[in-house]
């Protein structure tokens, strides 16, 4: 059937009244233009819906009865759906979906999203975090709409909006021979156990960093966890490197590490805003992608030197 919204607005009209003439006058179209949507619907649906009689209106038939009552609960869901679509399109009210890579979730998110919360209440963000990939994913899927990630394999269906520059820093067990330095390079870490976070196209921009310093890693473990390899580096088994720097350097489980930057020039990652090109964000998304830059510019939540010792906030 392809029957439409308005033609069942007609229909129920007219089974409330009784009568096409009150029915056309409540709805102000025609007598014409109601008796022919009945018609089509009928013949649609292959049902006589309403009994006419000759200067006393029509009633219902059995069927028609039923198929009304039917018609009634579309109309509701149709007028919830658009109340529900025209809070969706308010940009102080409605829930947003927001990606986020999951280092920068644990650094960035708890003061981004409670600023938000407090500037913006009637706007829900739903968090989703994972690696770049998954973020992607997530973004090219529809799942969400607005992503906090890295500069990583972007397709060229999504664009990026640059936030920040964050430098590569070694994170050593805090008794190392090297970590009360103000600068070391890669080759004096070189035959060292290094720990990797082994996340998908992060692995591969940690491994460039190496191959740009002419320098082979000793990989002693993998992990997927940040805060997994910060705690090992703790414990004294090796050392890593991590562009987003906690504001404490003690671990989970109570050790201790120090971060030393790196003379090597090597490249920063890229901290970016991320959004479907060819989606236009709805009123309430670029409230949060406003936020979002307010809190990296100069003056936000996040001044210069705050998000690692040497950041760049652009």
């Amino acid at each position: 059937m392809n029957v439409s919204l308005r033609a069942l607005r007609y229909v129920v009209t007219t089974a409330d009244f009784g009568n096409l003439t009150e029915a056309a006058r409540h709805l102000n179209v025609s007598q014409p233009s109601i008796s022919a949507a009945i018609a089509q619907f009928e013949a649609e649906c292959g049902v006589q819906l309403f009994v006419r009689h000759h200067a006393r209106g029509v009633t219902t038939t059995m069927a028609g009865t039923r198929i009304i009552n039917e018609a009634r609960l579309l109309l509701n869901h149709a007028r919830d759906f658009g109340q529900n679509a025209r809070a969706m399109a308010d940009e102080v009210r409605g829930e947003i979906a927001v990606g986020c890579f999951w280092t920068a979730a644990t650094h960035f998110m708890p003061g981004l999203l409670t600023r938000f919360a407090q500037s913006h209440p009637g706007i829900t963000v739903r968090l989703d975090e994972g690696d770049q990939q998954q973020i992607l994913d997530a973004l090219v899927s529809g799942r969400t709409e607005l992503a906090l990630s890295y500069e990583f394999a972007r397709p060229e269906e999504v664009v990026a909006e640059p936030l920040a520059e964050l430098p590569p820093y070694a994170v050593l067990p805090a008794d190392h021979r090297l970590a009360q330095r103000e600068r070391i390079s890669l080759a004096e870490l070189a035959g060292e156990p290094f720990i990797l976070l082994d996340l998908p196209h992060s692995r591969d921009y940690f491994m460039s960093l190496f191959r740009a310093a002419g320098v082979e890693p000793q990989i002693a473990f993998r992990s997927r966890v940040y805060e997994l390899t910060r705690g090992l580096v703790g414990q004294g088994r090796g050392y890593t490197i991590q562009n987003v720097l906690p504001r404490t350097q003690i671990t989970h489980d109570g050790g201790r590490v120090a971060a030393v930057p790196l003379t090597d020039r090597l490249e920063p990652v890229r901290l970016v805003s991320l959004k479907l090109r060819r989606q236009a964000p709805r009123p309430a998304v670029e409230v949060f992608a406003r936020h979002l830059a307010a809190s990296f510019a100069p003056g936000g939540l996040f001044e210069p030197g705050t998000l690692s010792p040497h950041a760049t906030v652009r």
